[in-house]
Protein backbone atom coordinates (compact mmCIF):
# COMPACT_ATOMS: atom_id res chain seq x y z
CA UNK A 1 0.00 0.00 0.00
CA UNK A 2 1.40 3.34 -0.93
CA UNK A 3 2.45 5.46 1.92
CA UNK A 4 0.07 8.50 2.62
CA UNK A 5 1.26 11.82 0.98
CA UNK A 6 0.44 15.25 2.76
CA UNK A 7 -1.93 17.88 0.57
CA UNK A 8 -0.47 20.92 2.97
CA UNK A 9 1.55 23.33 1.08
CA UNK A 10 4.92 24.69 1.84
CA UNK A 11 5.07 27.27 3.83
CA UNK A 12 7.80 28.90 1.38
CA UNK A 13 5.44 28.18 -1.61
CA UNK A 14 2.52 29.92 0.78
CA UNK A 15 4.95 32.83 1.52
CA UNK A 16 6.07 32.96 -1.92
CA UNK A 17 2.33 33.75 -3.35
CA UNK A 18 1.60 36.09 -0.32
CA UNK A 19 4.49 38.11 -0.64
CA UNK A 20 3.59 38.26 -4.58
CA UNK A 21 0.21 39.79 -3.99
CA UNK A 22 1.95 42.12 -1.14
CA UNK A 23 4.53 43.66 -3.72
CA UNK A 24 1.51 43.59 -6.17
CA UNK A 25 -0.37 46.19 -4.57
CA UNK A 26 2.83 48.22 -3.66
CA UNK A 27 3.68 48.66 -7.02
CA UNK A 28 0.03 49.98 -7.99
CA UNK A 29 1.00 52.36 -5.10
CA UNK A 30 4.73 53.37 -5.90
CA UNK A 31 3.59 53.30 -10.01
CA UNK A 32 1.12 56.26 -8.89
CA UNK A 33 3.75 58.35 -6.49
CA UNK A 34 6.44 58.06 -9.55
CA UNK A 35 3.88 59.44 -11.82
CA UNK A 36 3.69 62.68 -9.95
CA UNK A 37 7.58 62.84 -8.39
CA UNK A 38 9.16 62.31 -11.73
CA UNK A 39 7.37 65.58 -13.02
CA UNK A 40 7.31 67.96 -10.01
CA UNK A 41 10.26 66.89 -7.84
CA UNK A 42 13.28 68.63 -8.70
CA UNK A 43 15.44 66.26 -6.82
CA UNK A 44 14.72 63.53 -8.18
CA UNK A 45 14.16 64.20 -11.75
CA UNK A 46 17.91 64.91 -11.49
CA UNK A 47 18.73 61.42 -10.09
CA UNK A 48 16.37 59.61 -12.26
CA UNK A 49 16.23 61.40 -15.31
CA UNK A 50 15.90 58.99 -18.48
CA UNK A 51 16.02 55.82 -16.05
CA UNK A 52 13.38 53.27 -17.24
CA UNK A 53 11.33 52.32 -13.93
CA UNK A 54 8.37 51.35 -15.85
CA UNK A 55 7.99 47.94 -13.52
CA UNK A 56 8.83 47.22 -9.92
CA UNK A 57 12.07 44.73 -11.62
CA UNK A 58 13.10 48.26 -13.32
CA UNK A 59 12.70 49.94 -9.98
CA UNK A 60 14.71 48.02 -7.92
CA UNK A 61 17.34 47.50 -10.68
CA UNK A 62 17.60 51.15 -11.63
CA UNK A 63 16.65 53.26 -8.81
CA UNK A 64 19.81 54.10 -6.99
CA UNK A 65 19.96 53.94 -3.43
CA UNK A 66 19.72 57.30 -1.53
CA UNK A 67 21.22 58.31 1.49
CA UNK A 68 21.66 60.78 4.37
CA UNK A 69 24.52 62.27 3.19
CA UNK A 70 22.95 63.35 -0.19
CA UNK A 71 20.21 64.50 1.57
CA UNK A 72 22.75 66.80 3.43
CA UNK A 73 24.65 67.36 0.53
CA UNK A 74 20.70 68.79 -1.40
CA UNK A 75 20.27 71.04 1.96
CA UNK A 76 24.00 72.46 1.74
CA UNK A 77 23.09 73.22 -2.34
CA UNK A 78 19.37 74.27 -1.85
CA UNK A 79 19.11 75.81 1.54
CA UNK A 80 17.44 75.71 3.92
CA UNK A 81 14.77 72.82 2.87
CA UNK A 82 16.69 71.05 0.26
CA UNK A 83 14.76 70.40 -3.07
CA UNK A 84 12.99 67.51 -2.11
CA UNK A 85 9.66 68.96 -2.65
CA UNK A 86 7.28 67.83 -4.91
CA UNK A 87 4.60 70.96 -4.23
CA UNK A 88 5.81 74.41 -3.65
CA UNK A 89 6.87 75.76 -0.80
CA UNK A 90 3.22 77.35 0.05
CA UNK A 91 1.85 73.50 0.27
CA UNK A 92 3.84 72.68 3.43
CA UNK A 93 2.13 72.84 6.48
CA UNK A 94 4.52 71.57 9.20
CA UNK A 95 7.82 71.93 10.25
CA UNK A 96 10.36 68.94 12.09
CA UNK A 97 13.89 68.32 12.15
CA UNK A 98 16.02 65.37 12.86
CA UNK A 99 17.64 64.63 16.14
CA UNK A 100 21.18 64.98 14.82
CA UNK A 101 22.28 61.48 15.92
CA UNK A 102 23.50 60.03 13.33
CA UNK A 103 24.69 63.69 11.60
CA UNK A 104 23.57 67.24 10.78
CA UNK A 105 19.83 67.93 12.11
CA UNK A 106 17.85 67.85 8.80
CA UNK A 107 14.71 70.56 8.63
CA UNK A 108 11.80 68.48 6.75
CA UNK A 109 8.96 69.96 5.19
CA UNK A 110 5.42 68.22 5.06
CA UNK A 111 2.12 68.71 3.24
CA UNK A 112 -1.58 68.34 4.78
CA UNK A 113 -1.75 65.12 3.60
CA UNK A 114 1.23 63.42 4.29
CA UNK A 115 1.04 64.80 8.15
CA UNK A 116 -2.65 62.91 7.96
CA UNK A 117 -0.77 60.37 6.42
CA UNK A 118 1.21 59.76 9.45
CA UNK A 119 -1.35 60.34 11.65
CA UNK A 120 -3.21 57.55 10.28
CA UNK A 121 -0.66 55.09 10.40
CA UNK A 122 -0.31 56.14 13.83
CA UNK A 123 -4.12 55.31 14.38
CA UNK A 124 -3.51 52.00 13.54
CA UNK A 125 -0.46 51.37 15.66
CA UNK A 126 -2.67 52.44 18.82
CA UNK A 127 -5.76 50.04 17.29
CA UNK A 128 -3.03 47.09 17.11
CA UNK A 129 -2.17 48.38 20.83
CA UNK A 130 -5.52 47.69 21.90
CA UNK A 131 -6.11 51.34 22.95
CA UNK A 132 -9.55 52.16 23.71
CA UNK A 133 -11.23 55.22 22.72
CA UNK A 134 -13.10 57.16 25.47
CA UNK A 135 -11.12 55.00 28.21
CA UNK A 136 -7.10 55.08 27.69
CA UNK A 137 -5.34 58.11 29.30
CA UNK A 138 -1.86 58.89 27.39
CA UNK A 139 0.59 60.37 28.81
CA UNK A 140 3.52 61.98 27.03
CA UNK A 141 6.48 62.56 29.99
CA UNK A 142 8.74 65.12 28.03
CA UNK A 143 8.58 68.26 25.96
CA UNK A 144 9.74 67.17 22.02
CA UNK A 145 10.70 70.43 20.68
CA UNK A 146 10.86 69.64 16.60
CA UNK A 147 11.15 65.92 16.63
CA UNK A 148 8.43 64.19 14.35
CA UNK A 149 7.79 60.79 15.94
CA UNK A 150 6.25 61.90 19.36
CA UNK A 151 4.27 64.54 17.58
CA UNK A 152 2.68 62.59 15.30
CA UNK A 153 1.80 59.97 18.21
CA UNK A 154 0.21 63.06 20.50
CA UNK A 155 -2.01 64.31 18.00
CA UNK A 156 -3.08 60.59 17.00
CA UNK A 157 -3.64 59.41 20.04
CA UNK A 158 -6.37 62.69 20.37
CA UNK A 159 -7.46 61.76 17.19
CA UNK A 160 -8.57 58.53 18.58
CA UNK A 161 -10.74 59.73 21.06
CA UNK A 162 -8.19 59.31 24.14
CA UNK A 163 -7.96 61.93 27.06
CA UNK A 164 -4.39 63.08 26.06
CA UNK A 165 -1.67 64.68 29.04
CA UNK A 166 1.44 66.29 28.65
CA UNK A 167 4.29 66.36 31.01
CA UNK A 168 7.03 68.62 29.45
CA UNK A 169 8.70 70.77 31.79
CA UNK A 170 8.36 68.80 34.81
CA UNK A 171 10.67 66.84 37.22
CA UNK A 172 10.56 62.89 37.08
CA UNK A 173 9.02 62.56 40.48
CA UNK A 174 5.91 65.27 39.50
CA UNK A 175 5.54 63.36 36.49
CA UNK A 176 5.00 59.81 38.43
CA UNK A 177 2.53 61.66 40.52
CA UNK A 178 1.08 62.86 38.01
CA UNK A 179 1.05 59.37 36.37
CA UNK A 180 -0.93 58.48 39.56
CA UNK A 181 -2.97 61.16 40.69
CA UNK A 182 -5.01 60.89 36.41
CA UNK A 183 -4.74 57.53 36.35
CA UNK A 184 -3.03 57.23 33.46
CA UNK A 185 -3.01 53.99 31.63
CA UNK A 186 -0.62 54.13 28.30
CA UNK A 187 2.66 56.62 28.23
CA UNK A 188 4.51 57.49 25.34
CA UNK A 189 8.29 57.71 26.10
CA UNK A 190 11.78 56.51 25.23
CA UNK A 191 13.18 52.96 26.58
CA UNK A 192 15.43 54.76 28.34
CA UNK A 193 13.20 56.90 30.11
CA UNK A 194 10.66 54.45 30.92
CA UNK A 195 14.01 52.85 32.85
CA UNK A 196 14.48 55.92 34.49
CA UNK A 197 11.12 56.25 35.27
CA UNK A 198 11.06 52.76 37.15
CA UNK A 199 13.94 53.16 38.95
CA UNK A 200 12.63 56.08 40.07
CA UNK A 201 9.66 55.39 41.52
CA UNK A 202 11.45 51.83 42.89
CA UNK A 203 12.81 54.59 45.78
CA UNK A 204 9.80 55.87 46.60
CA UNK A 205 8.31 52.80 48.50
CA UNK A 206 4.88 54.85 48.88
CA UNK A 207 4.45 55.12 45.34
CA UNK A 208 5.21 51.18 45.05
CA UNK A 209 2.16 50.72 47.76
CA UNK A 210 -0.28 52.46 45.26
CA UNK A 211 -2.67 51.29 42.74
CA UNK A 212 -1.56 52.15 39.33
CA UNK A 213 -3.84 52.32 36.35
CA UNK A 214 -0.61 52.11 33.89
CA UNK A 215 -1.28 48.74 31.43
CA UNK A 216 1.19 49.61 28.54
CA UNK A 217 4.35 51.80 28.01
CA UNK A 218 4.20 52.91 24.12
CA UNK A 219 8.33 52.97 23.61
CA UNK A 220 10.15 54.98 20.29
CA UNK A 221 13.03 56.66 19.88
CA UNK A 222 15.77 54.23 20.11
CA UNK A 223 16.41 51.20 19.92
CA UNK A 224 15.44 48.77 23.12
CA UNK A 225 12.12 47.85 23.41
CA UNK A 226 12.48 44.53 21.37
CA UNK A 227 15.50 43.78 22.86
CA UNK A 228 15.78 41.20 25.22
CA UNK A 229 17.68 42.59 28.27
CA UNK A 230 15.95 46.36 28.10
CA UNK A 231 12.76 43.67 27.97
CA UNK A 232 13.17 42.52 30.90
CA UNK A 233 15.01 44.92 33.04
CA UNK A 234 11.70 47.02 32.14
CA UNK A 235 9.16 44.65 32.87
CA UNK A 236 11.07 44.08 36.31
CA UNK A 237 10.51 47.73 36.89
CA UNK A 238 7.04 47.85 35.68
CA UNK A 239 5.50 44.32 36.82
CA UNK A 240 2.54 43.54 34.90
CA UNK A 241 2.90 46.55 32.20
CA UNK A 242 3.12 45.89 28.60
CA UNK A 243 6.46 46.79 26.92
CA UNK A 244 4.75 48.00 23.05
CA UNK A 245 7.53 48.84 21.16
CA UNK A 246 7.41 51.53 17.79
CA UNK A 247 10.41 52.45 15.43
CA UNK A 248 9.89 55.12 12.84
CA UNK A 249 12.26 57.93 11.19
CA UNK A 250 11.74 61.41 10.22
CA UNK A 251 12.65 60.82 6.75
CA UNK A 252 9.98 57.97 6.44
CA UNK A 253 7.46 58.54 9.58
CA UNK A 254 6.18 55.81 11.42
CA UNK A 255 7.96 52.45 10.07
CA UNK A 256 6.96 49.37 12.27
CA UNK A 257 5.50 48.21 15.70
CA UNK A 258 5.45 45.11 17.69
CA UNK A 259 4.15 42.21 16.41
CA UNK A 260 1.22 41.22 19.09
CA UNK A 261 2.10 37.33 18.01
CA UNK A 262 5.66 37.53 18.52
CA UNK A 263 6.95 40.11 21.14
CA UNK A 264 10.35 40.66 20.29
CA UNK A 265 9.67 41.59 16.16
CA UNK A 266 8.74 44.16 15.20
CA UNK A 267 5.60 44.22 12.02
CA UNK A 268 7.09 46.67 9.61
CA UNK A 269 3.47 48.88 7.46
CA UNK A 270 3.71 47.64 4.32
CA UNK A 271 0.72 49.63 3.27
CA UNK A 272 3.30 52.91 3.58
CA UNK A 273 6.41 51.43 3.13
CA UNK A 274 8.06 49.86 0.56
CA UNK A 275 11.02 47.55 2.58
CA UNK A 276 13.86 45.95 1.42
CA UNK A 277 16.52 44.29 3.70
CA UNK A 278 19.63 44.02 1.91
CA UNK A 279 23.35 42.85 2.04
CA UNK A 280 25.19 45.85 3.32
CA UNK A 281 28.10 44.65 1.06
CA UNK A 282 26.60 43.08 -2.11
CA UNK A 283 23.68 45.30 -2.33
CA UNK A 284 21.78 41.93 -2.77
CA UNK A 285 18.27 41.31 -0.50
CA UNK A 286 18.65 38.88 2.00
CA UNK A 287 16.95 35.60 2.33
CA UNK A 288 14.45 34.97 5.03
CA UNK A 289 16.49 34.78 8.48
CA UNK A 290 19.36 37.18 6.65
CA UNK A 291 20.52 39.98 8.56
CA UNK A 292 20.99 43.30 6.14
CA UNK A 293 19.99 46.69 6.13
CA UNK A 294 16.48 48.20 6.33
CA UNK A 295 15.50 50.42 2.81
CA UNK A 296 12.55 52.19 2.47
CA UNK A 297 10.84 53.55 -0.05
CA UNK A 298 7.59 55.73 1.30
CA UNK A 299 4.08 55.51 -0.46
CA UNK A 300 2.09 57.86 0.68
CA UNK A 301 4.68 60.75 1.70
CA UNK A 302 4.12 62.20 -1.54
CA UNK A 303 5.65 65.58 -0.42
CA UNK A 304 9.10 64.62 0.01
CA UNK A 305 9.23 61.07 -0.67
CA UNK A 306 12.01 58.79 -0.11
CA UNK A 307 13.28 55.88 -2.62
CA UNK A 308 15.05 53.47 -1.56
CA UNK A 309 16.38 55.25 1.33
CA UNK A 310 19.02 53.80 3.34
CA UNK A 311 18.02 54.11 6.84
CA UNK A 312 21.51 52.30 8.30
CA UNK A 313 19.19 50.44 10.96
CA UNK A 314 20.86 46.41 10.73
CA UNK A 315 17.54 44.34 10.50
CA UNK A 316 17.42 40.80 10.63
CA UNK A 317 14.08 39.39 8.27
CA UNK A 318 11.41 37.42 9.17
CA UNK A 319 7.84 36.65 7.44
CA UNK A 320 4.58 36.09 9.82
CA UNK A 321 2.24 33.85 9.05
CA UNK A 322 -0.07 36.04 6.91
CA UNK A 323 3.59 37.06 4.99
CA UNK A 324 4.00 40.45 6.72
CA UNK A 325 7.62 41.37 6.35
CA UNK A 326 8.99 41.37 10.20
CA UNK A 327 12.30 42.42 12.12
CA UNK A 328 13.27 39.82 14.44
CA UNK A 329 14.69 41.39 17.36
CA UNK A 330 13.74 44.83 16.42
CA UNK A 331 16.57 47.31 15.35
CA UNK A 332 19.62 45.28 15.94
CA UNK A 333 21.97 48.43 15.61
CA UNK A 334 22.89 50.86 12.87
CA UNK A 335 25.87 50.34 10.65
CA UNK A 336 26.87 54.06 10.95
CA UNK A 337 27.75 52.63 14.99
CA UNK A 338 29.86 50.20 14.90
CA UNK A 339 33.64 50.54 15.69
CA UNK A 340 36.60 48.41 14.95
CA UNK A 341 38.66 48.25 18.30
CA UNK A 342 41.75 46.40 17.38
CA UNK A 343 40.51 44.32 14.99
CA UNK A 344 37.19 43.45 16.48
CA UNK A 345 33.69 45.02 15.41
CA UNK A 346 31.27 45.91 17.52
CA UNK A 347 27.66 47.57 17.95
CA UNK A 348 26.43 49.62 20.71
CA UNK A 349 24.13 47.42 20.70
CA UNK A 350 25.68 44.36 21.59
CA UNK A 351 27.85 46.06 24.54
CA UNK A 352 24.27 47.29 25.88
CA UNK A 353 22.82 43.42 25.62
CA UNK A 354 25.84 42.35 27.94
CA UNK A 355 25.42 45.18 30.20
CA UNK A 356 21.67 44.87 30.55
CA UNK A 357 22.71 40.93 31.86
CA UNK A 358 23.54 43.22 35.35
CA UNK A 359 20.48 43.63 37.31
CA UNK A 360 22.71 45.68 39.79
CA UNK A 361 23.77 48.52 36.54
CA UNK A 362 21.01 51.08 36.63
CA UNK A 363 23.14 53.56 33.98
CA UNK A 364 26.39 52.78 31.81
CA UNK A 365 28.65 55.32 29.88
CA UNK A 366 31.06 54.25 27.46
CA UNK A 367 33.96 56.06 26.37
CA UNK A 368 36.13 55.72 22.76
CA UNK A 369 39.20 56.79 24.30
CA UNK A 370 41.97 57.26 20.54
CA UNK A 371 45.60 57.10 21.48
CA UNK A 372 46.59 58.38 17.99
CA UNK A 373 45.97 55.19 15.61
CA UNK A 374 44.43 52.85 18.42
CA UNK A 375 41.19 52.88 20.00
CA UNK A 376 40.24 51.20 23.51
CA UNK A 377 36.98 51.43 25.36
CA UNK A 378 36.52 52.65 29.10
CA UNK A 379 33.01 51.30 30.30
CA UNK A 380 31.40 53.35 33.10
CA UNK A 381 28.46 51.32 35.26
CA UNK A 382 26.38 53.23 37.26
CA UNK A 383 25.81 50.92 40.03
CA UNK A 384 23.07 50.48 43.03
CA UNK A 385 25.22 48.47 44.94
CA UNK A 386 25.96 49.08 48.77
CA UNK A 387 28.28 47.45 50.07
CA UNK A 388 31.96 48.45 50.00
CA UNK A 389 33.46 45.81 47.76
CA UNK A 390 30.09 45.49 45.65
CA UNK A 391 31.31 48.06 42.64
CA UNK A 392 34.51 46.39 42.48
CA UNK A 393 32.87 42.73 42.47
CA UNK A 394 30.16 44.07 39.79
CA UNK A 395 33.26 45.99 37.97
CA UNK A 396 35.52 42.57 37.77
CA UNK A 397 32.19 40.59 36.65
CA UNK A 398 31.28 42.92 34.08
CA UNK A 399 34.94 43.04 32.61
CA UNK A 400 34.79 39.06 32.32
CA UNK A 401 31.64 39.12 30.64
CA UNK A 402 32.80 41.74 27.92
CA UNK A 403 36.28 40.30 27.60
CA UNK A 404 34.02 36.70 26.65
CA UNK A 405 31.37 37.86 24.81
CA UNK A 406 34.19 40.27 22.42
CA UNK A 407 37.47 38.24 23.00
CA UNK A 408 38.99 41.76 23.99
CA UNK A 409 39.67 43.51 26.99
CA UNK A 410 37.91 47.05 28.21
CA UNK A 411 38.65 48.94 30.92
CA UNK A 412 35.53 49.13 33.45
CA UNK A 413 34.59 51.45 36.43
CA UNK A 414 31.81 51.35 38.99
CA UNK A 415 30.70 54.44 40.08
CA UNK A 416 27.88 55.36 42.87
CA UNK A 417 24.49 55.89 41.63
CA UNK A 418 23.20 59.27 40.53
CA UNK A 419 26.52 59.50 39.08
CA UNK A 420 25.70 59.84 35.68
CA UNK A 421 23.46 61.62 33.32
CA UNK A 422 19.67 60.82 32.69
CA UNK A 423 18.34 61.47 28.96
CA UNK A 424 14.60 61.88 28.63
CA UNK A 425 14.99 61.56 24.64
CA UNK A 426 17.67 59.44 22.86
CA UNK A 427 20.32 58.24 25.09
CA UNK A 428 23.68 59.27 24.26
CA UNK A 429 25.73 56.94 26.18
CA UNK A 430 28.80 56.36 23.84
CA UNK A 431 31.81 59.57 24.46
CA UNK A 432 34.42 60.20 21.69
CA UNK A 433 37.41 61.06 23.80
CA UNK A 434 40.72 61.89 21.74
CA UNK A 435 44.25 62.16 23.90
Amino acid sequence: MPAATSDRVPRSDTIDRLRHSIRRRQWEMLRALLDTVLNTNPFHRRRLDSIPLHTLEEFLKNCPLMSKRMLVHDREAFPPYGSNQTYPLENYTRFCQTSGTTGPPLTWLDSRDDWEAMLSSWQHIFSEFGVIPGEDRVFFPFSFGPFLGFWTAFEAASRVGCLVIPGGGMSSNARLQLMLDHEVTIACTTPTYALHLGEMRQQHPAMLEKSWALRAFVVAGEPGGSQPGVLARLEELWPGVKILDHHGLTETGPVSYVDPVHPNRLRVMEDVHFAEILDPASGVEVLEGGTGELVLTTLHRLGCPMLRYRTGDLVKKVYADDGGLCLDGGILGRLDDMIAVRGVNIYPTAVDAVLRRFPEIVEYQVREMRHGALLDLKVIVETAATGPRDPLLIAERVSVALRDTFQLRMDVEAVPQGTLPRFEFKARRWIKEIR
